[in-house]
């Protein structure tokens, strides 16, 4: 008979189990009636927890629908419903269980609910739970982007839940490195916390830093030394040291109402005139306060008679602060915790400032890589011939000016890039021939006479281009492809156009190599270089190769320009950034040489860069250090890094 009954007693309960599992949720809905109608963030948790935990399909409809003010009451039952459009544009009244038409709409006989922010915010939180396990992955990812931007408590059961059925490798990795952030933060289990932080320790991503940082963050504290023994220290601060004086102590006593507030001069000055009765103050005539020992003695008659607060001296405030502990004390209770989180802030530390210094290389190969884009033609004109060529700036940005004008006629930023570097070689090569047949022929071995004439075209050529596009920046725009950097991690980027601009120096010291070790021209260049008489009388026309030259100095500053043009600001002015360094360049790496060029550009890009990481935010600074340091350097190394040997390097 008892086995008959409890039979019969477990099939009840199993049905009824059976039975609330397929409850509607318009009886949950209804039995959450009243708080769903009035809609209080602070009352309104439990009706949507039970949504959230019903394991009821049509509960996430629900929450959405509600979320969004799409959720209607009827005013004759209570019963609730959503809408929706159809092809008409007319609206239909929903059941929340089939999902059927529940008849006409009519908003004269329906209430529609209006939760505020705070409950759309809660629903939202429970929505989370849906979304971390809804079919469509961009869905899914969705939910993991709103627990990145606002991680919650709320959130790390439903992440937990969903890492089983996720299929999905890469948003698998990402809801594990949530779950273990949000573990850090929220979890109550010491060691699960302890397990997370072991398994952050070799990320370097800010969010990693963000959920660490707060567990051993500390605060400072006054209190018995009784009570501060058990608490999770930092360390303990003895007042009167160099981290704490004895006023800062004594200071945070009064704050923490643990000792009487220090009455000053001031304090006890207008306690005095607040308690002036019939010309005297604590019975001292006012005639007679001129003193200090007779405003004292007022004083004290004033503390006598309740009158004002008691003054403590020196050796009141040395002694209240012996019977106190001052601490910094973690703001994680747990020791465990905080020295585990220490351990991994420290592993992070050290591989970040790893970091750090190959995103400085990077930025100083960068710089190093348009320094020399910008110096490789007057390594030309300048190391090679010999012409001390002031208006090189001015080529720079007639290159720059030329790839704009591209850009008006072919708006395909890729294909106007194409065509504007050789164009910008065209138009300075022939600029720069023009100079050189009219002016520089006349100047050579005249290096005063070279300079101050080559200056005056400078100021010209910047003149005409103000002229021409007027004094207002004008934008060169890159290919979408160039859009962006290379993003290592969260310390280490570079943008691509910084990474086009090395490859594109790369190129031309290559095909400056070819030009004049594999070429005609290159041998009859180094011949007039070395001696032009000799070459001369081998048949070869110097005036001609000196004008060639020029011109191929002159066409890669074009190309040069077209290229700063695409991260910096397309003025007449634009050269003038880059001349002078680009001097220094040349003279840095030894005259007369493209790899002391390359070498010179380097060195300067990293003593910069370097100087830059030294004193952030200082350019000014950095190039002004530049500038002592290559003087200094010119001192020991007047020939440069890479010096001409033999009769090169005598003429």
């Amino acid at each position: 008979m008892r086995i008959i009954l409890a039979a019969l007693t477990a099939i009840i309960l199993f049905a009824q189990a059976t039975a609330a599992q397929q409850q509607p949720v318009q009886d949950l809905l209804q039995t959450h009636r009243a708080l769903i109608e009035k809609s209080s963030r602070r009352t309104i948790a439990p009706a949507i927890n039970a949504l959230s935990n019903s394991g009821l399909p049509q509960a996430q409809t629900v929450l959405q629908s509600w979320q969004a003010k799409e959720m209607w009451q009827r005013k004759s039952d209570g019963l609730f419903f959503h809408t929706v459009k159809d092809a008409r544009g007319q609206t239909l009244l929903l059941d929340f269980d089939s999902g059927a038409e529940a008849g006409t709409f009519d908003p004269k006989t329906m209430k529609r609910l209006k939760p505020n922010s705070g409950v759309r915010a809660m629903i939202a939180t429970s929505l989370v739970r849906f979304q971390l396990s809804d079919p469509d992955p961009v869905q899914r990812r969705a939910a993991l982007t709103s627990v990145q931007r606002n991680p919650d408590a709320a959130h790390l059961a439903p992440l937990q839940a969903s890492l089983a059925g996720e299929t999905d490798p890469d948003i698998l990795t990402l809801k594990l490195h949530l779950t273990r952030l949000l573990t850090v933060t929220f979890d109550r289990d010491e060691a699960k916390r302890i397990e997370a932080i072991g398994q952050l320790s070799g990320a370097t991503s800010l969010d990693v830093r963000a959920a660490l940082n707060p567990l051993v963050a500390t605060r400072r504290i006054v209190g018995p030394k009784s009570e501060t023994a058990g608490m999770n220290l930092a360390r303990s601060l003895r007042p009167g040291s160099e981290d704490l004086s004895v006023e800062d102590a004594y200071t945070m006593m009064v704050t923490a109402e643990l000792a009487p507030q220090r009455v000053t001069d001031a304090g006890k000055y207008t306690a005095l005139l607040t308690n002036i009765d019939a010309g005297r103050a604590g019975g001292v005539p006012l005639t007679q306060l001129s003193s200090q020992d007779a405003r004292d003695q007022a004083y004290d008659a004033l503390v006598a008679a309740g009158l004002a607060a008691e003054s403590v001296g020196e050796a009141e405030i040395a002694a209240a602060v012996a019977g106190y502990s001052f601490v910094d004390v973690y703001q994680d209770p747990s020791p465990a915790v905080t020295a585990a989180a220490t351990k991994a802030l420290d592993a992070i530390g050290l591989k970040v400032g790893l970091y750090r210094f190959v995103d400085l290389t990077l930025d100083a190969m960068s710089l190093g890589s348009i320094l020399f884009l910008a110096a490789i033609g007057l390594a030309i004109t300048f190391g090679v011939m010999g012409v001390i060529n002031m208006a090189h700036a001015e080529f720079i940005m007639m290159g720059a000016y030329t790839g704009y004008i591209v850009q008006q006629y072919i708006t395909n930023y890729t294909v106007s890039i194409i065509v504007a570097l050789p164009l910008a070689f065209a138009v300075t090569f022939a600029a720069g021939v023009a100079m050189e047949r009219l002016v520089i022929r006349w100047l050579y071995n005249r290096p005063l006479e070279t300079l101050l004439a080559t200056f005056g075209i400078s100021i010209a050529l910047q003149q005409i281009a103000k002229n021409i596009f007027g004094t207002q920046a004008r934008p060169l725009t890159s290919p979408a492809w160039l859009d962006g950097a290379w993003v290592l991690n969260d310390v280490v980027s570079i943008s691509y156009i910084r990474i086009a601009i090395f490859v594109l120096a790369m190129i031309f010291l290559a095909v400056y190599l070819f030009i004049m070790k594999r070429t005609r021209f290159g041998l009859e260049t180094r011949a007039v270089t070395q001696n032009p008489k000799m070459a001369a009388s081998m048949g070869i026309n110097p005036a001609r190769v000196n004008m060639l030259t020029f011109g191929l100095g002159s066409g890669i500053a074009g190309i040069a320009g077209v290229a700063i043009g695409l991260f910096a600001k397309v003025t007449s002015e634009l050269g003038n950034d880059y001349i002078v360094q680009s001097f220094m360049t040349v003279v840095v790496g030894g005259v007369g040489n493209i790899w002391g060029t390359l070498a010179g550009a380097t060195m300067i890009g990293f003593f910069q860069k370097g100087v830059e990481w030294l004193n952030p935010g200082n350019t000014l600074a950095a190039q002004t250090f530049m500038i002592v340091f290559i003087i200094i350097f010119i001192q020991f190394k007047p020939r440069g890094i890479v010096a001409l040997k033999g009769r090169a390097a005598g003429d």
